[in-house]
C-alpha cells in the first residue's frame, strides 16, 4: 500500500500530504529490514501493566500488576522469527521516540485472545499501559484505540480536555496526555490489522513532520507483525 493509499483509507488525507512521508520511509525501512534478535530477547515478550479498575474501563497507572503482562502466551512462544519482527518494531518506536521526543508510542495488532479478538500491545515506549484493548462495539464507545481498530479511520486529537468536553470518548491511561494520534495499520488486502497509537503532554502534537513519522510507522509496521 502506496503512502496516498494509505492517506486516504485511514481519513487523513487532508491532514497530511504524501510528499512528507517519503522523506522517512528508507530510513525506517532500513531499520525494520536489518533488525536482529537482542541479547535480552525475554525483555520483548513481557512488560509490566497497570492494575485495572473493577470495570476494566480505566487503568491505575500507579498501580502496577505484580505479574508482567505474557506476551509469548499470546504470540504461542518464542520463536526465531518473532523475535526478530518484535525487534524491529521495537527499533522503530524508539527511533521516532527518540527524533520527535514523543511522550508514548505504541504498536498493537490486532488477534485472537482469551476474551475474543482485541488489539495486542507488542511493542511501546513511555509508562506501563494496558495491554489489550478489546475489539467491540461496547468498549469503542470510550476508547479511540478500540474504535480505530474497528473502523480503519485513524483520530488526531489536538486538544484532549476540549475533546472530552465536547462529548468525545476517551479512554485515560495518564492524565497528562493533551494530544493524541491512533492511526491504523492495513495489510496489502486493505484489512485492518492493528493501530499506532501515540501521546504527548503537550497540546497540538501531532501534526507535519511528526506526524509524517507516524505514517511511515503504519507504512511499514504491518510487515514487522507476527503470524
Amino acid at each position: 500500500m502506496n503512502t496516498a493509499d494509505y492517506l486516504a483509507r485511514a481519513g487523513l488525507a487532508a491532514a497530511l500530504d504524501a510528499d512528507a512521508v517519503s522523506n522517512h520511509l528508507a530510513a525506517y525501512g532500513e531499520i525494520a529490514e536489518n533488525s536482529q534478535a537482542p541479547a535480552d530477547v525475554a525483555s520483548l515478550y513481557a512488560y509490566r501493566v497497570p492494575e485495572l479498575g473493577e470495570n476494566g474501563a480505566c487503568s491505575l497507572p500507579d498501580q502496577l500488576a505484580e505479574a508482567p503482562y505474557d506476551l509469548a502466551a499470546t504470540l504461542g512462544g518464542v520463536r526465531a522469527d518473532t523475535t526478530v519482527q518484535l525487534a524491529a518494531l521495537k527499533e522503530l518506536v524508539d527511533r521516532i521516540v527518540a527524533e520527535t521526543a514523543c511522550g508514548w508510542l505504541g504498536v498493537y495488532q490486532a488477534r485472537e485472545v482469551a476474551g475474543g479478538r482485541a488489539l495486542v500491545k507488542l511493542a511501546y515506549a513511555g509508562k506501563p499501559s494496558r495491554a489489550e484493548f478489546p475489539l467491540t462495539a461496547e468498549f469503542a464507545l470510550h476508547s479511540n484505540n478500540s474504535a480505530v481498530g474497528l473502523s480503519g479511520q485513524g483520530r488526531i486529537i489536538d486538544n484532549v480536555a476540549s475533546y472530552v468536553a465536547e462529548g468525545g470518548a476517551y479512554y485515560t491511561c495518564d492524565a497528562e496526555v493533551q494530544s493524541e494520534a491512533c492511526l491504523p495499520l492495513f495489510d496489502e488486502a486493505g484489512v485492518i490489522v492493528g493501530i499506532v497509537d501515540a501521546e504527548d503532554a503537550r497540546r497540538d502534537f501531532f501534526q507535519g513532520e511528526i506526524l509524517a513519522r507516524l505514517v511511515a510507522l503504519c507504512l511499514l509496521a504491518p510487515n514487522c507483525l507476527p503470524d
